[in-house]
């Protein structure tokens, strides 16, 4: 075969020493120690050649808002409410414009995928959805964009919601996203969810159980409807923060039951410490579900930004090596293999959380970055920055070393 081109000196994951990568035709076509031959060539200086980095969890409709709302009481109330006023006025050419922006941004950082969220209702209308549709198709050469409808506000207390949700999902969402611990039926707005799931044949991604409350937890009926329906592998769960508040044994055996009918849980470190614990006296909680505790137990976890530059999350910049090393920092990891897992849950876990792939092997489209890190340990450590990618083997982005003068 003949090769486009070809990356040299390359460290990758999981493989000790330096490798050889050819590329052809938009698929990695071989890796090798050496690869001869007369074709344009790539010397990686001996850092690491990742797969593109993977966003499963963001909301791109209401980021970029801080200057329509005001944050007093910094609580997941407060940042429902103003957000919920400030759609009312999105329109859908400002939304493609905010969106538009993180997303180059995300691109810049070394994301290729992404699962964003898009609220559907009364106040949104299909606004928001039809702008993340066309930055969908605009940005496709460069990153793939998941969408999925979202139902922020509930279902049982607003009939005009779910209509709603059916249209978005007849006009191209990917997949439906829930939030039980907004609806007075819970229960009901997870079965809801899941019956849309299902006449479309679609995933299904919930904000679930976003307290330090252990009592009440919305996770196990998920995990009984999951297994009841036969959605085994298809279903996450974001925030899931009550873990943080159970005893260690509670959440083992939740984690065992994750694992066996394969529900993902993502946590969203910059938001959760943000919004939670405000009310705690004394020493304040770190608030974010215990993914290390889960993996011991085979369950599936990941790590994503959630918002930027809202009431939710009022600061971020779209870059997924950020919060891996936020991630790493609250959660205490150290050890190479801890930091390496943190690595995996912003590339080949989330990428398994949206139902995709993210590694490079023979075959696999290649979606690479290259990061000024000697190991995906050090990537993680020293939050640092890509230097080069290329989508399904095309160059998408450049970030040159920056270097002291004088």
């Amino acid at each position: 075969m003949s090769l486009d081109f070809v990356i040299d000196n390359a460290v990758l994951p999981g493989r000790a020493g330096l490798w050889s990568i050819g590329v052809a035709a938009g698929k990695v076509a071989e890796i090798a120690p050496e690869i001869a031959g007369e074709v344009p060539r790539e010397d990686a200086g001996g850092c690491l050649l990742s797969p593109g980095l993977v966003e499963c969890h963001i909301h791109l409709d209401k980021a970029e808002i801080l200057g329509r709302v005001t944050i007093k009481e910094g609580t997941l109330s407060e940042a429902v409410r103003e957000t919920a006023r400030a759609k009312a006025g999105f329109t859908e050419e400002d939304v493609y414009r905010r969106a538009s922006q993180v997303v180059e941004r995300a691109v810049l950082n070394g994301t290729m995928a992404m699962r964003t969220f898009v609220e559907i209702d009364p106040r949104a209308g299909m606004r928001s959805f039809a702008a993340l549709k066309r930055v969908k198709a605009d940005y496709a050469h460069l990153i793939g964009i998941q969408i999925c409808a979202f139902a922020q506000e509930g279902l049982s207390n607003e009939a005009e919601t779910e209509p709603m949700l059916v249209a978005a999902l007849e006009q191209g969402a990917d997949l439906v996203g829930g939030c039980p611990y907004t609806d007075p039926d819970p229960t009901g707005h997870v079965s809801r969810i899941f019956d849309l799931a299902q006449r479309f044949g679609v995933d299904a991604d919930f904000h679930v159980d976003f307290d330090l409350r252990p009592e009440r937890a919305d996770l196990p009926e998920i995990i009984r409807q999951t297994e009841r329906r036969g959605y085994q592998g298809r279903v996450a769960c974001g925030h899931v923060t009550k873990l943080a508040a159970m005893p260690t044994d509670a959440v083992d055996a939740i984690a065992a039951r994750l694992a066996a009918v394969g529900v993902g849980v993502i946590t969203l470190p910059a938001t959760d410490l943000f919004l939670l614990g405000r009310d705690s006296k004394g020493l304040v909680p770190r608030g974010f579900a215990p993914l290390m505790q889960l993996r011991a137990q085979g369950a599936l976890t990941a790590v994503a930004t959630n918002n930027v530059l809202n009431p939710f999350t009022p600061y971020g910049d779209a870059n997924l090596m950020r919060i891996a090393n936020l991630y790493a920092n609250v959660a205490q990891l150290s050890r190479d293999e801890d930091l390496a897992a943190a690595f995996a849950m912003v590339t080949s876990d989330a990428a398994r959380m949206i139902g995709r792939k993210a590694e490079i092997a023979v075959g696999t489209s290649a979606d690479l970055v290259l990061l000024d890190a000697a190991s995906v340990s050090d990537a993680v450590r020293r939050v640092v920055q890509p230097l080069k990618g290329w989508k399904a083997g095309r160059l998408s982005f450049e970030r040159p070393r920056g270097r002291v003068v004088g």
